[in-house]
């Protein structure tokens, strides 16, 4: 079954001129080429697609008049300005929040490489500086714009892998986050399983409300996070990586995107769980690969990414540096 899943995946992907970067691994830029451009800018987007990226990924918010913005968090203030634009309009616990703020007003706001609010540096520092050059936040449609251009402009197709952000929160405030995104998403083409496009979510009462409510058709994954982080606090990750939570996962998804520690082991022996996922008819595509942040034990970048795809045999993996994942995979001649 895990066998057939891959096979139908490269087969869509073939049919929509996705890039055989390899014959069953699939590259995800995560927030764009991050390790080299502030996450989730345009300019991050475009460099990942030139590196031969198959897929883009977005995470998404929304403004409030309700406008889907690519972001990782529901706040702005670890890799905008707007503190320094907007002082006053912080919530009580200090935090700015994407939803207090129209589009108008988050246009006005640079985007700069993240920062840890506690000590106000950079979290990555070797990566782009805070200081030089302008960067913006994007709408959802004005990426999906920019794909379809280098699409069309350079012949080589990647797909895209949006992300629905806290959609309880969303809710809590008044919004749809996932019905507004899917109809843009439809709008655009990347409604049925044909489509280059994986939807992804943490929330798993959310992840079967958009396949079984909303309807959706396409390619979707299962975030699984750890309960401590309190992604997502109504669901349990620990039972999800369960053999009873993964067929749970496949009645209503296609594959699961774990936490890299969820499969590797400190040692990067495999954990189980990716044969334990495609064994439930799964793709696993785990988060996150940095090549400036690597596991403890592990002695370069290409021994953990041997260690992923074919160590525990993943289907593919999200990265912030999608040019070294996409050589290492052309040197070891699985560009088949």
């Amino acid at each position: 079954m895990p066998r057939l899943i891959g096979i139908l995946i490269a087969l869509a992907m073939s049919l929509a001129g996705l890039p055989a970067v390899a014959a069953d691994k699939t590259i995800i830029a995560h927030r764009g080429a991050s390790g080299y451009l502030p996450e989730h800018t345009l300019e991050a987007k475009a460099m990942a697609h030139a590196m031969g990226a198959q897929f883009i990924e977005q995470d998404l918010v929304l403004t409030r008049d309700d406008v889907p913005i690519v972001l990782h968090d529901k706040h702005l203030d670890t890799v905008t300005n707007v503190a320094a634009l907007f002082p006053d309009r912080a919530r009580d616990d200090g935090r700015f929040y994407a939803i207090d703020f129209t589009l108008d007003e988050i246009r006005q706001l640079s985007v700069n490489e993240r920062i840890d609010l506690t000590t106000g540096k950079p979290v990555f520092p070797s990566r782009f500086p805070t200081s030089l050059s302008s960067f913006k936040v994007p709408t959802l449609e004005e990426e999906l714009e920019l794909i379809a251009g280098l699409n069309r402009s350079t012949g080589r197709k990647a797909g895209i892998y949006p992300e629905i952000k806290a959609p309880a929160f969303h809710r809590a405030e008044g919004k749809d986050i996932s019905r507004i995104v899917l109809d843009i998403l439809a709008k655009r083409g990347y409604s049925t399983i044909e489509d280059p496009i994986f939807l992804q979510c943490f929330d798993f009462n959310e992840t079967k409300r958009i396949r079984n409510e909303l309807g959706y058709k396409g390619h979707l994954v299962q975030l699984i996070a750890e309960n401590a982080w309190q992604e997502s606090p109504d669901v349990d990750f620990d039972y999800l990586r369960t053999e009873a939570g993964l067929r749970e996962v496949a009645k209503v998804a296609d594959g699961i995107g774990p936490w890299l520690n969820h499969i590797l082991d400190q040692d990067l022996n495999p954990t189980g769980l990716v044969e334990a996922a495609q064994g439930a008819g799964l793709a696993v595509h785990p988060y996150t690969l940095r090549a400036d942040a690597l596991p403890p034990t592990a002695s370069d970048h290409n021994t953990v990414l041997e260690a992923i795809l074919f160590g525990a045999g993943a289907d593919g993996v999200f990265t912030d540096f999608p040019d070294l994942a996409v050589n290492y995979l052309k040197a070891r001649g699985e560009d088949r």
